[in-house]
């Protein structure tokens, strides 16, 4: 039988489904090349530092990510189902849902940095269009439920046997709804 020709891209598959299944922490040299039935050697050649290929894993771990967002995403509800789908990600997907939340971001230095690296400018446009607010009101409350989402997300992910997606789900509209209603009085009190 020929000998399996190892590439950089079985490593990096082999590196996100041990991300997926164990943790980030699990990506270790040994690991990879027991899932990939390899020696350690052709792991050591592709991938100078473990950084390296953990950067890697990160980039699977965004896309894995968009196209699950993409495809539980109500195209007619988009703002409350997009917060949905990323708790329900973080539920299903825990180990994936942490290394999307803790992986480093460089360059960012204020919540506004955050929000442009990690909101979709025409999602804030859609808010004041759909709720009827201004536009600076639909950035905050996007914001403040990104922020809301992630960190109840991650109590999702790190809770066993796990809080019930509905207590969650009614959570974050109750959060919401409060993020909403300060919203409208920000701007009511400035006119």
């Amino acid at each position: 039988m020929p000998k399996q020709r190892i590439t950089k891209e079985m490593i990096i598959q082999a590196a996100f489904e041990t991300a997926r299944t164990d943790g980030m922490e699990q990506v270790l040299v040994k690991s990879i090349a027991d899932k990939i039935g390899c020696s350690v050697q052709p792991i050591y050649s592709y991938c100078n530092n473990m950084e390296g290929l953990r950067t890697e894993v990160v980039k699977q771990v965004r896309l894995f990510l968009q196209n699950y967002l993409s495809a539980h995403i109500d195209k007619n509800d988009l703002f409350r189902s997009t917060g949905r789908a990323y708790l329900q990600f973080a539920k299903e997907e825990p180990h994936l849902f942490k290394i999307f939340v803790l992986h480093q971001r460089t360059g960012v230095s204020s919540l506004n940095d955050l929000y442009r690296t990690e909101a979709n400018p025409h999602i804030a446009e859609f808010i004041a269009d759909t709720l009827h607010i201004g536009l600076s009101q639909a950035k905050q409350l996007h914001l403040n439920m990104l922020i809301y989402t992630i960190g109840i997300g991650t109590v999702l992910s790190v809770t066993t046997p796990g809080i019930s997606t509905e207590d969650i789900y009614m959570q974050q509209e109750s959060a919401f709804e409060a993020f909403l209603n300060q919203s409208i009085n920000t701007e009511a009190s400035k006119k």
